[in-house]
């Protein structure tokens, strides 16, 4: 980041502006604590290299290179979240009680360079206008991690209902990973303590899952990747808890316009279009509705490296970016909130909450532009739920699995299921 702001001055301002830009990530904690972030800073805290066990595998618990269980974890040590007693939080949801970092076999799981030490050693192109174009081989394999990350979200979104805790949710996630030979990519990124993000309410992202139950008429967004063979499949989504009638017509409206406004921008997406376009359509959509979208995370470029060229934006951008080629695999994923969408940090350096305590919501697809358009590689299958925001969408009804031909077809076949 320091010499990116270097070399920096020796361009125009509009180039400034782009490298500045790939200092920013969809997922890096932040040491700013009880202040909302400006645009675009969210600088990594110093790591400390923590201690590193001897046995077969990598987390928490005392069992040696073997997924801990639930009953396992009940007698461990839960541990206090970080935070003091006059710190003033923004909205309802307080940090509850975590259990200890989860065990991943390190002689079934292939590991990410991150994984013992929390630091990710394979380092993003340092020009952000440089976008990694996908070889076929390494297409198959995202194909195949996207799959994987799917099917977890799907049985993470099945075990939402009242009175469950997230971190019974990240332990979900966490096995239904490693049964399917996958790391769970968040787990120890940057330290980060769990296998997923679940973000309640007024959270909009990176939410550490913990000890809180999940109350009839909650909106939490679970945020799944996983790491197979090498590469990395991103994915979130919205849930209910309690259903479609326990949220309030606000509620539904902010679900409803965080979906729409996601597939439209994605319906743009094929070669030749430059990436402005994608933040534009998001901003000018959900204005007309009434809210705001997050400038201080934004999607981003993924494969071996979990997070890497293009930047994504969620906002109106008024310069020409790059444009799209076949072969680019990045995400979208729009941080929609009821008010102000400004984070304000919590003490945890991880959770993001909107500064007024509205809600915030947020979907997110791996994507491929192909010839003919895009296919989400983390797109819904057999199995999947339709969700309401789905059959009541202004943009497409039904699953939206792309643009292209194929993915066209497939969604058509799975929406009349």
């Amino acid at each position: 980041v320091h010499l990116t702001m270097m070399m920096a001055s020796y361009y125009s301002k509009a180039a400034a502006v782009l490298l500045l830009a790939a200092s920013a990530t969809a997922f890096a904690p932040t040491s700013s604590r009880g202040v909302s972030l400006e645009p675009l800073c969210m600088n990594k805290k110093k790591k400390q290299r923590p201690k590193v066990n001897s046995n077969k595998g990598f987390g928490g618990g005392s069992s040696s290179g073997t997924i801990t269980s639930s009953s396992a974890l009940e007698s461990d040590m839960l541990i206090r979240p970080k935070t003091t007693s006059n710190f003033q939080y923004s909205g309802s949801i307080r940090p509850g009680l975590q259990t200890p970092k989860r065990i991943v076999p390190s002689e079934k799981i292939k590991f990410p360079d991150y994984a013992l030490d929390g630091l990710p050693k394979n380092r993003p192109a340092l020009f952000p206008w440089v976008i990694e174009t996908k070889k076929p081989e390494e297409i198959e394999k995202m194909r195949a991690s996207g799959r994987c990350a799917r099917e977890v979200l799907d049985l993470a979104g099945r075990a939402v209902r009242p009175g469950i805790t997230t971190d019974e949710i990240d332990r979900i996630v966490h096995e239904a990973s490693i049964e399917r030979g996958a790391y769970p990519s968040p787990l120890n990124y940057h330290n980060f303590p769990k296998s997923c993000c679940t973000s309640v309410n007024e959270v909009i992202c990176h939410g550490i899952p913990d000890e809180r139950p999940l109350e009839d008429g909650d909106i939490v967004n679970i945020d799944i990747t996983v790491y197979l063979d090498g590469y990395h499949g991103d994915c979130s989504e919205m849930f209910c808890v309690g259903g479609k009638d326990a949220i309030d017509e606000k509620g539904r409206k902010l679900l409803q316009t965080t979906y729409d406004c996601w597939v439209k921008s994605m319906e743009l997406v094929k070669p030749g279009v430059n990436y402005n376009v994608i933040g534009k359509t998001i901003e000018d959509y959900i204005k007309t509705e009434g809210f705001s979208t997050v400038r201080s995370f934004c999607g981003h470029g993924i494969g071996s490296v979990f997070h890497t060229a293009p930047n994504i934006f969620h906002y109106t951008v008024n310069q020409d970016l790059q444009e799209m080629q076949v072969g680019h695999v990045y995400t979208i994923e729009p941080m929609i909130c009821e008010g102000f969408a400004d984070p304000y940090m919590w003490q945890d350096d991880w959770t993001a909450t909107t500064a007024d305590g509205g809600r915030s919501a947020q979907f997110e697809h791996t994507l491929l532009v192909t010839e003919d358009g895009v296919e989400a590689l983390t797109g819904k299958i057999e199995t999947s739920p339709l969700q309401f925001w789905e059959e009541e969408s202004a943009i497409r009804k039904g699953i939206w699995l792309g643009t292209s031909e194929n993915a066209r077809a497939r969604a058509e076949e799975l929406s009349n299921r």
